[in-house]
């Protein structure tokens, strides 16, 4: 039985993060009064993830692995698109 509650409590933990993002998003747009996605938001979209990714993988949940397998690849995209961008504007581009 504590095998059991300790993968509910690591796969809510998982989705507190996950949903956690939407807070961290939500916040940032009201501070400037307009759509905002902090870089954190992916930080804690791929943690988040990662935690659900395991967790799935742990119920052998194909499509919860599946779903949660693209998702982190997304979010790493999307922060290499922020690096790049990032470094393209500190070298005047």
């Amino acid at each position: 039985m504590a095998d059991v509650d300790g993968w509910l409590l690591l796969g809510l933990g998982g989705q507190a993060v996950f949903m956690g993002r939407f807070v961290v998003q939500w916040l940032a747009s009201e501070r400037d009064r307009r759509s905002v996605i902090p870089v954190s938001f992916w930080y804690l979209s791929i943690l988040g993830a990662l935690v659900l990714l395991v967790y799935a993988l742990h119920r052998r949940d194909p499509v919860f692995v599946a779903g949660q397998g693209l998702g982190v690849a997304i979010y790493l995209r999307n922060l290499q698109l922020i690096r790049r961008a990032r470094d393209g504007a500190a070298r005047g581009e």
